[in-house]
Parts: C-alpha cells; sequence; structure tokens
C-alpha cells in the first residue's frame, strides 16, 4: 500500500531567512497523523537566505542526517568539528548524550537548499560521533547506501536499525527495492520526478510504503529521492 504526502501537504514554517517545509510534526507545526514514520521522526526542507542560519543549540539522543541540495552550509559543534557542506554532500550526527552545533549559511548573497532528517536512536546516552560523506558522482545512478547500522558498503554509521538510500535514475530509467518481512520503506522526492509502482510523485512529495515485498521505482525525465528503509 502507498500513501502519498504531497509537497503542498506539509507544514510549513515561515520566518523571513528560513522556509522550512515538515512532512512530520515539528517545532509549531503539528499534525496528529504525521508524528513520524516508526524511528524516522523529523523529515525537514530547508532554504535559508545567505548570511542567515542556525544559532548554537543542543541535541541530544537524535541521530540526525544532512543533505545538501544547493548553496553551502557551514557546521560548527561542541565536538570540536567544522565544516563546509556543499551541494552534494551528506553529514549523520549522532548527539547521544549531548551535543551543540550551529549550521549558518556562509554565502552572503546565495540561499542554501538543504534536507534534514531526524531518526530515533536504538540506544540512548552513546558517545555523539560525527562524520560527512559525499556519495558517488553525477554519473552514479540507481540506489547508493548513504547511511546503515553497520556503515556498509562505506555508508554513514547510525545508531539504529534503519538504511537510507539515495536514488538517483536518469531519463526513464527504473530501479527495484526489495521490502524484507516486517520492514517499510519512506520515500521523499528531492528532485525531478519518479513514479512509486505507478504513482507519480514529484520534489517535496512522500509516500509511505507498507505491507509490500517489494517497489519499483522510474524516473519521469529523471529524478532523485531519498529512501528509507526502517522497522
Amino acid at each position: 500500500m502507498i500513501t502519498l504526502r504531497r509537497s503542498e501537504q506539509r507544514g510549513r514554517g515561515e520566518h523571513g531567512w528560513l522556509d522550512s517545509r515538515h512532512t512530520f510534526s515539528f517545532a509549531d507545526y503539528h499534525h496528529p497523523d504525521y508524528m513520524g514514520f516508526g524511528v524516522l521522526r523529523v523529515i525537514n526542507e530547508d532554504r535559508v537566505q545567505g548570511g542567515a542560519g542556525f544559532g548554537t543549540h543542543g541535541h541530544r539522543d537524535m541521530e540526525i542526517i544532512s543533505y545538501v541540495l544547493e548553496g553551502a552550509l557551514q557546521h560548527r559543534d561542541s565536538m570540536g568539528n567544522g565544516s563546509v557542506l556543499r551541494e552534494g554532500d551528506f553529514q549523520r550526527m549522532s548527539a547521544g548524550t549531548g551535543v551543540r552545533h550551529s549550521e549558518f549559511n556562509p554565502s552572503e548573497t546565495e540561499p542554501v537548499h538543504f534536507y534534514q532528517i531526524w531518526l530515533l536512536p536504538a540506544r540512548l546516552g552513546i558517545e555523539p560521533s560525527y562524520e560527512e560523506r559525499r556519495f558517488g558522482d553525477d554519473a552514479e545512478r540507481g540506489l547508493i547506501l548513504v547511511a546503515s547500522p553497520d556503515g556498509a558498503d562505506g555508508s554513514m554509521r547510525i545508531n539504529q536499525d534503519a538504511r537510507v538510500h539515495l536514488v538517483r535514475l536518469a531519463g526513464a530509467a527504473e530501479t527495484s527495492f526489495r521490502v524484507e518481512p516486517g520492514r517499510r520503506v519512506w520515500v521523499q522526492v528531492t528532485r525531478g520526478g519518479l513514479t512509486v509502482d505507478g504513482t507519480a510523485m514529484n520534489a517535496g512529495d512522500g509516500a509511505a510504503v507498507t505491507e509490500q515485498t517489494s517497489l519499483l521505482l522510474r524516473a519521469e525525465g529523471g529524478g532523485e529521492a531519498l529512501l528509507f528503509d526502517v522497522p
């Protein structure tokens, strides 16, 4: 079964410097039917204006993944990490016992467009950790494993039995995904258009896939998505 969550149905936070779309309940946006999807708690699509950002703030007991679609995102944290993520870069931060960090757009003129994802951890109180990675290049297509509990295939290691894939399809290409027993999938389209088992989706759309053993993703003139495989 596929349950669509269209882009325009998401919650929205407009703050001048920040335009944020919330797939699930977040901050001042609350929807009782969208409190998360299994261990997947937050999918926010953020656009931050030049020279603005999130000042130093704290997180704990959360697995946080960021993916930059356009522009640059400057990160600093209490673990001593500091870097600038650019288009195509992924970042993973396990907040564990507590991390303080800031995220800013280092450009004064160009916005930054990125996704931030939160997953509930399997264990509380772990030691905080951080990594960032770029997966493949524009020529690499299909299913690319971005995050997993065991760091398989060079993926970032997360403290949860969940797997995050980047789906990149060119033209009218297609790929399939096997859903293991007891698992379910959330698909979030990040660029272009895709169909999921024949259901058309565009950038910003999400879909819950439940009670299925497989799904077929097909591009409509090229498309990209994040695929979350969760218990």
